[in-house]
């Protein structure tokens, strides 16, 4: 008539000790102490998303295939924020960007190209006040 669980013992989550994690405070304490040592409590850290900044790049070899037909591109108001030297380059180009990589500056300038970055900007007006 109970299949062994008494009179009432298979009513809800009876003998289990309660439903889910009831209990993990009280009866079920060494399990959860086993078993799960870190249930509880904050772990870890997440940094802030307004510290977190990704640069935006572009390669060397896609410069032709995104702005075709020009021979100037301001990288900066066109959303990028570094050059890279990644693929190859035909024509000669004058880029405007916040920073670029070595290679990326070799193969411009290889071309006949000319990069402008804010450290030169920053010279030739000192240059012009020194005049």
């Amino acid at each position: 008539m109970t299949h062994g669980r008494g009179r009432k013992g298979g009513r809800g989550a009876g003998l289990k000790g309660g439903r889910g994690n009831a209990g993990l405070h009280k009866h079920k304490f060494l399990h959860m102490l086993k078993y799960m040592p870190d249930h509880f409590g904050v772990h870890g850290f997440k940094r802030p998303q307004s510290v977190i900044k990704k640069n935006k790049t572009i390669n060397v070899g896609e410069l032709e295939k995104r702005f075709p037909g020009k021979d100037s591109i301001d990288l900066e108001k066109e959303g990028y924020d570094k050059l890279l030297g990644g693929g190859v380059i035909n024509t000669k180009l004058k880029i405007k960007v916040n920073s670029a990589s070595e290679k990326a500056i070799e193969k411009i300038k290889e071309k006949g190209g000319e990069i402008i970055l804010p450290e030169m900007q920053k010279e030739q007006t000192k240059e012009e006040q020194l005049k």
